[in-house]
């Protein structure tokens, strides 16, 4: 069965979502908002060993807030967290947030990559610029989503030939039985998203059209494939990584099956990256329901619903990379430079 994207090819073909970016080019990160302008039904899946989190516990089928306001995924390590309150801060202006007596708190849970080792000016005084930034990037949503070197795929950076390659914020649709399922994602992961030392994307599979270059499927030897291309080898610690993301969709799905979702979605990163799901990786996917499309998917489309949710995040994450962009004092090369004139291996 053939699958094509939405009209942008993004998040934002989910009508009610719209994502919003803000960066300093001179600290080297930044924040991204989604902003759901419609009621829904939020989850969230950790698989990764080293999260780093806030209000994911909300998330649980069992508990009482269901739909969000917004999602965020920041760069900056535990400190990215701040972009949560400044993002509720944005929201609060505007009125949003789930009604408690005479005032309304939005619910903004976040998950954030660890990015302060990438050549960037981490000396931001005593308080973090991300609260900041958090409150700049709610403002900043629109159905237009930037990919590359921007808000939390700023500085990320992945493994690669033959030491590392810069990492990014992608973001991929696919249409499916008048249900439309789009990735949003910030790829910083400690494993690689080419195969051995070619241009080819581990997601090649899954491209449609040619949304990172088209160059198919690598011709490597099963061990240079499976080489493991890691970044930061010689001082690899806990929480030096991440890939962070959300899966969404327009169909009406229960709490228990949001999360299902994002389960499956994981499958996207083990597609796109090798290795994924590391100790050393706080991989995390939100799940998004907004159940605009009015169709409960039947259970034998359940089974296509997962399926898509995976391969659409692998062509996100592979976006993301292909579109980083160079910047002063990097510490490695976008996929751009590094396979400046290749095309598929030989």
């Amino acid at each position: 069965m053939m699958f094509d994207h939405g009209p942008h090819n993004s998040i934002a073909d989910i009508k009610g979502l719209r994502v919003g970016h803000a960066q300093d080019a001179e600290l080297k990160s930044g924040t991204t908002a989604l902003v759901c302008d419609v009621d829904n039904v939020a989850s969230v899946h950790v698989v990764g060993g080293a999260p780093g989190t806030r209000d994911t516990d909300l998330l649980a089928p069992e508990n009482t807030v269901i739909g969000v306001d917004a999602l965020i995924l920041s760069g900056g390590s535990a400190f990215g967290l701040d972009a949560c309150g400044g993002a509720q801060s944005a929201l609060r202006e505007m009125g949003r947030g789930f009604a408690v007596a005479d005032q309304r708190v939005p619910i903004v849970p976040g998950a954030i990559l660890f990015d302060l080792v990438n050549g960037g000016d981490k000396d931001w005084g005593t308080h973090s610029p991300y609260r900041d930034l958090g409150y700049q990037a709610v403002k900043n949503a629109s159905d237009r989503v930037d990919i590359g070197s921007v808000g939390a795929g700023t500085g990320a950076l992945v493994g690669g030939p033959e030491a590392g390659l810069k990492g990014g914020l992608g973001t991929a649709s696919v249409k499916f039985e008048g249900i439309t399922i789009a990735a949003l994602v910030a790829a910083n992961a400690l494993g690689s998203p080419t195969v051995g030392t070619s241009p080819n994307f581990w997601a090649a599979p899954f491209e449609i059209g040619n949304e990172f270059g088209g160059l198919g499927m690598a011709r490597e030897s099963s061990a240079e494939a499976s080489a493991l291309r890691i970044k930061f080898r010689e001082t690899q610690s806990q929480g030096a990584n991440t890939t962070i993301g959300i899966i969404a969709t327009d169909a009406q799905l229960t709490p228990g099956e949001t999360k299902r979702l994002a389960v499956a979605a994981h499958d996207g990163f083990a597609r796109a990256l090798w290795p994924a799901h590391t100790p050393f990786d706080g991989d995390l996917i939100f799940g998004l329901s907004t159940g605009g499309s009015a169709i409960a998917p039947p259970a034998e489309n359940q089974i296509e619903l997962s399926a898509l949710s995976s391969s659409t995040m692998a062509r996100a994450i592979a976006r993301g990379i292909h579109a980083a962009t160079a910047s002063p004092n990097d510490i490695f090369p976008t996929w751009q430079d590094r396979f400046n004139g290749m095309t598929a291996s030989t």
